[in-house]
């Protein structure tokens, strides 16, 4: 079953490089007790997602923000390391946080998991932006094609704050 608005995020761990080591990132700690954006790419480095989708949100970060976002999360199926060095190179670090979700737990929880195997990516996650307040969705984007980025772009989320 896919999350949809009204629904609660699930509770468990995830990781986050931080400049000490990766750090456990508890889903109740990100969500509980504050409004926030999460987007959701298939993979980290991948065009789309590197080109399009991060770009959007960091550009458009301070707005976000301005309406009430507590931090604004990037989540993909990618280990800590991965999404440490992509937070790097897309000059992201410290203005988004870039989640590893490096078994699919999280998506899969969800409901947002798919198969790219065919592009030899494995199981990963569908293209998402959603908005949490106090862990219960509020607005949720998913993209039909994992290349596009509409419904979940940064200009998406800002139209639905």
């Amino acid at each position: 079953m896919t999350i949809a608005v009204g629904d609660k995020l699930p509770s468990l761990t995830l990781k986050e490089r931080t400049p000490d080591w990766p750090a456990d990132i508890d889903t109740d700690a990100m969500f509980l007790g504050r409004r926030v954006v999460l987007f959701a790419v298939p993979g980290a480095f991948t065009p789309t997602c590197s080109i399009n989708h991060v770009p959007g949100f960091i550009e458009n970060r301070d707005a976000i923000l301005s309406k009430g976002i507590s931090d604004i999360f990037v989540v993909s199926v990618n280990d800590h390391h991965v999404m440490g060095a992509w937070a790097k190179s897309t000059g992201g670090e410290g203005k988004l946080r870039f989640i590893a979700d490096w078994n699919a737990a999280f998506t899969k929880a969800l409901g947002l998991d798919i198969d790219l195997s065919a592009g030899t990516l494995g199981v990963r996650s569908k293209r998402y932006a959603l908005i949490a307040d106090n862990g219960v969705v509020t607005h949720i984007g998913i993209e039909d094609n994992p290349g596009q980025a509409t419904v979940s772009a940064a200009a998406a989320i800002l139209e639905a704050l």
